[in-house]
């Protein structure tokens, strides 16, 4: 396998709009999340559509660029850091008051300098001088490194939002965006070559049922403009497993210079080559949990991963893994 490298990116923002109350009852329901795991389980042939009936490129349903901060992107970095602003205001009040004593004990030691009657105010003054350079340059870094923080975390949700955005196939009528399947299924998303992806798959078989039961999907994305064929045995004896791997495999990305500019975008920022295949993993809050180069580790999302449904539903959802 591959060596593993941090790669990190997150899925977008919750809708503000939901009522949180009513939103967390519904994923939390076991009953809720088998029939929304199954209603987007769909007929599947021998081999995925082709790319280039199924990936459409189109500057109309484009999500908005990552570049772009939103406010909703702002919202939720209010929300998960509720007093930063407060600091930062605070910040900004001390740097004004030291420097407007600065200000003044500058003026009095000048004037204690050029009077001989006043030398003895020159110790004094340079100590009151010295206290207020040390302050302004205290709360001036103290301001620059959440002001940092702040940036790179508005970087990161609108990331997020992007990725929110963009949109995934289910079946030949239905396409719905990444943000739908919150709740419902931890994706983990494929980027690479189409033998990359086909060893994927293989790798994945042994663990297809348990994979399922942990309300796993797979998004393939094939960056080298082939389309990766599927073999599944149709027989009889295997009609069973071969129906939960073609459902653990049925997503398929819609929009794919969309998808490859995000992609290219988040390899640059995390120092990763553009042609190197990559995995990322979601949680079930569709917040990225794990990522690297290389195949997906399969027994690692079973080991650690806890099932969507059972005793222990609900419970355990934000227990999948710290957020990247």
């Amino acid at each position: 396998m591959a060596s593993m490298a941090q790669f990190c990116y997150i899925l977008g923002p919750s809708n503000l709009r939901l009522k949180h109350s009513s939103f967390r009852f519904c994923f939390q329901n076991p009953i809720y999340r088998k029939n929304a795991l199954s209603s987007i389980s769909t007929r599947f042939n021998a081999k995925p559509p082709l790319l280039s009936s199924s990936i459409v490129c189109s500057a109309a349903n484009k999500p908005s660029s990552s570049s772009e901060i939103s406010s909703d992107a702002r919202i939720r970095s209010e929300v998960l850091s509720p007093f930063r602003s407060l600091r930062m205001f605070f910040y900004l009040a001390f740097i004004a008051s030291g420097s407007l004593g600065g200000l003044i004990a500058t003026t009095q030691l000048i004037a204690s300098l050029t009077n001989p009657a006043r030398s003895s105010e020159v110790a004094d003054t340079l100590t009151s001088l010295g206290i207020d350079i040390g302050a302004v340059s205290v709360f001036a870094f103290l301001y620059f490194r959440e002001n940092t923080a702040k940036n790179a975390q508005l970087a990161r949700l609108s990331r997020e939002e992007s990725l929110s955005n963009l949109k995934l196939r289910v079946n030949e009528n239905k396409i719905i965006p990444v943000s739908s399947l919150r709740g419902i299924a931890r994706l983990v998303i494929c980027s690479g070559p189409a033998s990359f992806i086909l060893e994927s798959f293989k790798l994945s078989e042994p663990f297809t049922e348990r994979l399922l039961e942990r309300g796993v999907l797979v998004v393939p994305f094939p960056t080298d403009g082939n389309s990766p064929s599927f073999e599944f045995d149709e027989s009889e004896d295997m009609k069973d497993i071969t129906a939960k791997r073609k459902k653990l495999w049925q997503l398929n990305p819609v929009y794919v210079s969309e998808w490859t500019e995000w992609l290219n975008e988040q390899k640059k920022l995390a120092g990763v080559s553009p042609e190197s295949p990559v995995y990322l993993s979601l949680r079930l809050d569709g917040r990225v949990r794990g990522s690297g180069v290389g195949y997906p580790p399969w027994n690692a999302f079973v080991a650690q991963l806890p099932p969507v449904k059972g005793l222990w539903s609900g419970l355990l959802d934000g227990m999948d893994g710290r957020v990247l």
